[in-house]
């Protein structure tokens, strides 16, 4: 399954309707910003020359802290350096298991006010479009875990060093991080080299909806710094890839997987004030959307094939292939009734539908497109609505 950026699972266009798996207690894990604050505390230990414990209380940005074990710690010449495992919990992200590392040193230039900066490593990505939380140039370590590795080092510092000004120099070092970075959207979002440094709470909540809408608003907000116009939305990674065949001239940084999250997409991109979207997805997806599916997954419930009966008879007067659609098992083989029939009118009205539910949720600004692909990835209907530019 491929990867997005914040290391969540995108969507492969499975159009196969499944009923919702009973749920279970799914095991939390921590971030990268977490396992970052908890290396940098343990390399301050070992800078300072005092014990360092197995485990450290990395401090949480909404208060208290978690206990991070250390995976290994010791002193390099001048440097303090250690390493953590970073455990996701049950979530399907791709830094799990990965070493999260930190070297700390002191800043010249003793008696100067009180300071610490942050370099990137190996395998921490260097951000090279604007957009982003981080100015380009920066390592792509987030606000939040910046904020969490500075009071994860104050707090060691104050208890063996009280009144003296602190100043260090922090790596955060990722051995893996570049090939890890190939599996998530950084390239996209102009993060080169490797892996971002994450986290807005400091916990990772398996399958988290809020990461994943954050990755999106993200893609956009690199989108609109870049100067674009036209985005091109999709529900998944095989729909990206015919999207971009139909849509050639447009650069990478437009096209943006929306997943499930059709309505939060749409909305967002509304607001950001983008002229024109293209959103593409099989009929499956589409069919959902059409019916008024904001979220899409096969947990929110599944395409109600008897109203496809319905507009079949509607549209055709044939009751034997209404009767046969809405008995149909999947959206795909409803599709393949219809196209052998050759009933194209019922996928243009739920193309019409699909593309009225999308215009609805991103406002009257953007003119909207609406491209169903058939299972070969073939364009089966193509609409526009002219927004009110």
């Amino acid at each position: 399954m491929k990867k997005i950026a914040e290391n969540y699972p995108v969507p492969d266009d499975d159009e196969t309707p499944r009923p919702p798996r009973p749920r279970k207690e799914l095991r939390q894990g921590f971030s990268t910003g977490t396992a970052a604050a908890a290396a940098a505390q343990g390399a301050l230990y070992e800078l300072l020359r005092r014990p360092c414990p197995d485990r450290v209380e990395a401090p949480l940005p909404g208060g208290g802290s978690l206990s991070i074990p250390l995976n290994r710690h010791g002193r390099r010449g001048a440097r303090g350096e250690a390493v953590v495992v970073k455990d996701a919990g049950d979530d399907p992200d791709v830094t799990h298991g990965a070493e999260i590392g930190a070297r700390v040193c002191r800043l010249e230039a003793p008696g100067k006010p009180e300071d610490i900066t942050f370099l990137g490593g190996e395998g921490v990505g260097r951000v090279t479009k604007p957009g982003l939380p981080v100015p380009v140039g920066e390592p792509a370590i987030n606000p939040v875990p910046r904020r969490m590795i500075r009071l994860a080092l104050r707090q060691v510092w104050d208890k063996f060093c009280p009144g003296e000004p602190l100043r260090l120099r922090v790596e955060i070092f990722v051995p893996r991080g570049e090939e890890l970075a190939r599996h998530t959207l950084n390239p996209r979002l102009g993060i080169l080299g490797g892996i971002s440094i994450l986290g807005t709470t400091g916990l990772v909540k398996p399958f988290s909806h809020q990461a994943y809408r954050a990755t999106i608003a993200s893609s956009l907000r690199v989108a609109r710094a870049a100067g674009l116009k036209h985005l091109g939305f999709s529900t998944g990674g095989k729909s990206e890839e015919h999207l971009k065949a139909l849509l050639p001239k447009l650069p990478e940084e437009a096209f943006v997987q929306m997943g499930d999250y059709v309505r939060f997409a749409l909305k967002v991109a509304g607001h950001l004030k983008f002229s024109e979207i293209t959103a593409a997805a099989f009929f499956g997806k589409a069919l959902k959307i059409a019916q008024g599916f904001g979220h899409t997954h096969a947990s929110r419930g599944l395409a109600d094939l008897k109203e496809l009966g319905r507009w079949t008879l509607d549209l055709t007067g044939d009751a034997a292939l209404a009767q046969a659609v809405a008995g149909a098992n999947t959206a795909r083989q409803a599709l393949e009734l219809l196209a052998a029939a050759g009933a194209g009118g019922v996928v243009a009205r739920v193309g019409a539908r699909m593309l009225a539910a999308l215009q609805d949720y991103a406002g009257p600004g953007p003119q909207l497109a609406a491209v169903i692909l058939d299972f070969a990835g073939q364009p089966l209907w193509w609409g526009e609505s002219q927004g009110e530019i």
